[in-house]
């Protein structure tokens, strides 16, 4: 097993209060359970910070000064009435976004194929402007516009598999050369973003999936209009936002995924990666909201990234 894992004490110290289900117990469990005998070969490291210049180039620089100027000194405060925030939060969400920039760093310079964000708060909802949907900054994106600024990476791509829309990741990128962003998600749900397709817009692939869809429908939407247009647009590197609540125990949402559909899209995107970006991939965790689910399915993705080196 080859791959490295980010991470950082600061995201299990973000608190968003009692029965919140963004909390620190949905990271504790993946995390306990990647410190189990099978995962010894893993290689840990310490999520850095990220700086405001790497977070400015995807968000407004005011918003990014704002946002930090905000963190309460004491007790909890909201930011809307999903997404909390306390003494600690800054921190956190400095450090995972700092971890997707140190995991592109780690990847494109073949230190290893494949790396892992154990982080939260998560991202994908995160705006140019605007906290929402549990997540401050938008960490995949910090991470995709680093490797195109750092590494002239000519086309990066988003896979985000999380049961809702990443408004945020489609916000900052549609429409811009260089990045193309994949979503599969349930539809109607929060944020009500996610129709597809976008008129105009050829570098974003939306595919609502109905409530109650299973594994055929989401495998389907895999074969059909994901991978053929990954392929078609040949990465060369590719990110995913690895939600795992589009599982069938989660509470938040009404799609009825296994741990096997993980697995099976997981090796789908490995495939990719082996062909066109020699299997440069960073994935980062974003929803999942059952403990059992998140630490299972968590687990079962990133052993299959390391498992199916190209």
């Amino acid at each position: 097993m080859s791959i490295w894992i980010y991470t950082h004490s600061a995201c299990l110290q973000h608190d968003t209060g009692p029965g919140h289900p963004e909390s620190a117990e949905r990271l504790q469990a993946l995390l306990t359970r990647l410190r189990e005998p099978d995962f010894s070969e893993v290689t840990w490291q310490e999520a850095p910070a990220a700086s405001k210049d790497q977070l400015a180039r995807v968000h407004e620089s005011a918003y990014v000064d704002a946002m930090l100027a905000r963190i309460p000194k004491e007790g909890l405060a909201s930011i809307d009435g999903d997404t909390v925030i306390s003494p600690a939060s800054g921190e956190a969400a400095l450090r995972s976004a700092g971890a997707a920039v140190a995991a592109v760093d780690a990847v494109m310079s073949g230190q290893t194929q494949r790396a892992f964000c154990a982080i939260r708060p998560p991202g994908h909802h995160a705006e140019p402007a605007t906290a929402m949907g549990f997540c401050l900054f938008n960490n995949v994106a910090v991470a995709a516009a680093h490797a195109r600024a750092e590494y002239h990476v000519d086309r990066v791509a988003i896979v985000d598999f999380d049961v809702h829309h990443g408004n945020g990741t489609q916000a900052m990128f549609a429409g811009k050369r260089g990045y193309m962003y994949f979503s599969t998600h349930e539809h109607p749900l929060f944020p009500g973003t996610g129709h597809a397709p976008m008129p105009g817009v050829d570098n974003v692939v939306n595919v609502p999936l109905n409530r109650f869809t299973g594994s055929a429908d989401f495998r389907d939407a895999f074969r059909e209009f994901i991978i053929p247009q990954l392929e078609q647009f040949g990465p060369q590197l590719l990110l995913i936002s690895a939600g795992f609540d589009a599982h069938e125990l989660d509470p938040l949402a009404n799609l009825s995924l296994t741990t096997q559909d993980y697995i099976w899209a997981t090796e789908q995107l490995t495939y990719v990666a082996n062909r066109f970006c020699n299997g440069a991939i960073v994935s980062l965790l974003e929803g999942g909201y059952d403990l059992q689910a998140v630490a299972d399915a968590g687990a079962a993705h990133i052993r299959t990234l390391a498992d199916n080196l190209a």
